[in-house]
């Protein structure tokens, strides 16, 4: 987070993540033309000619709105405005005033915050023309812009950025950065809010009320660190609309974009096929994994429920049940920091490197005494073995054949690396070349 921050407000369907995508140079936020899209509060930091802002882009804002997905954007929308310093007002130009727009003026006025009123969808001089009528809002005049051609955008970051300082951009892959993926209505919001201890994500009992990925920096323990709360995944045979496929889209970036995924399931419902798929998601990318069984405290226990639980579960995990389980409760907050706690250790297990002396001492002995065997009798030499990277770890072994070492070979010896070196958490990678 940086210490200037801009929030894009105003009614549904204005062009407000068309235009946080344009100034951010990507396809972040989700761009649909049905009202409502964006639903949370999306940050992102921004760099216009080296000065660094936070952007944040919010739903539509309906001041007296009824349903409790407005409800819950109209919030959000408000939470926007009091952390800005400055509040981009974006209106439309082909609908004109509008008494909504009127409303929200009113609203913005009252804020005492820095506005900008912008006109958006202005891309010729007759639409120039009509953007007058803007003035009737009392917030100065309106400065034109077409999100989706880029017209005068450099104009308007100009104007955003004028009273910034320019400032030496920070190593953001030094920080820490936590994925929340899970299916929908697991309770993935709800633990991100547990963390922050406010509403930062719209919590609500509606299956995929989150669907942009939310960044959130968290402060803890003296350290900062990124949590990214996604929208729920689910099979793409269940994926009808085009907005759940894009969401589905951006909860595998958002798998990219971190270190470590925290994957949530549901206590009541158990680990399924789906929970497994994003398990694998995970693995694929190379990406360590702690696995958070959510809404414990809806479970009746006794002193072996949670044993039972953690041995089915590792059953089910097979090649992935190196993964940490943590059991909690969003709603209560039991051992919600523990995860964070869990985190930090299996980030520090994605960062280790084990001495090559070390790996040769433990790992050809056991080779000698156990050596893998072919189906044509060949015998397989493996003379050395070193740790070659780091974030994830990755580890070759020089052999005579390495083409003929079988799959069950190598999960054999990932087994006995992870016996002697731990790595909880972390996906290994082994390699077999000619020594």
């Amino acid at each position: 987070m940086t210490d200037y921050i801009v929030a894009i407000v105003g009614r549904p369907n204005v062009g407000k993540s068309t235009l946080f995508n344009r100034i951010i140079g990507q396809r972040s936020a989700i761009v649909d033309p049905t009202p409502g899209v964006t639903r949370d509060r999306h940050y992102t930091v921004a760099d216009w000619a080296g000065k660094e802002f936070t952007l944040i882009d919010t739903g539509g804002y309906i001041p007296k709105a009824e349903g409790i997905i407005e409800q819950a954007m109209r919030e959000q929308a408000k939470i926007a405005i009091d952390q800005a310093d400055l509040v981009l007002f974006l209106c439309d130009v082909k609908e004109g005033v509008t008494p909504l727009d009127s409303e929200i003026a009113n609203i913005l006025r009252k804020s005492n915050k820095k506005i900008l009123l912008t006109v958006n969808k202005v891309d010729n001089e007759i639409r120039e023309t009509d953007s007058a009528q803007f003035h009737k809002l009392g917030l100065g005049d309106p400065f034109t812009v077409s999100a989706l051609a880029g017209r005068k955008i450099g104009d308007l970051l100009d104007i955003i950025t004028a009273d910034i300082p320019k400032k030496a951009k920070s190593d953001k892959d030094e920080i820490l950065k936590l994925a929340v993926v899970g299916k929908p209505n697991v309770g993935k919001s709800s633990f991100v809010n547990s963390l922050l201890g406010e509403n930062r994500n719209i919590v609500t009992p509606i299956p995929g009320t989150t669907r942009d990925p939310i960044d959130s920096i968290l402060k803890i323990y003296g350290e900062e660190l990124l949590l990214i709360d996604t929208a729920g995944l689910r099979r793409p045979s269940k994926i009808k609309e085009s907005i759940e496929f894009y969401s589905a889209l951006r909860t595998i970036r958002s798998i990219e974009r971190c270190n470590i995924a925290l994957l949530l399931i549901d206590a009541e419902q158990g680990i399924d096929k789906q929970d497994l798929h994003i398990v694998e998601s995970i693995a694929d990318r190379k990406r360590g994994i702690i696995i958070c069984v959510n809404k414990w405290d809806l479970i009746e226990k006794d002193q072996y429920t949670a044993i039972a639980f953690e041995k089915k579960l590792k059953s089910m995990l097979r090649l992935y049940d190196y993964a940490p389980i943590i059991f909690i409760s969003a709603k209560t907050k039991q051992r919600v920091f523990k995860t964070i706690e869990v985190a930090k250790r299996v980030f520090d297990e994605l960062q280790k490197r084990i001495p090559t002396s070390k790996l040769n001492d433990t790992l050809l002995d056991i080779i000698k005494s156990t050596p893998p065997s072919t189906p044509t009798g060949k015998e397989i030499k493996i003379k050395h073995v070193m740790q070659v990277k780091t974030k994830p770890p990755v580890f070759s072994f020089f052999a005579n054949h390495p083409e003929l070492v079988h799959q069950n070979y190598i999960r054999f010896l990932e087994n006995k690396i992870r016996e002697h070196f731990k790595f909880d958490g972390v996906p290994l990678t082994l390699n077999f070349k000619n020594k």
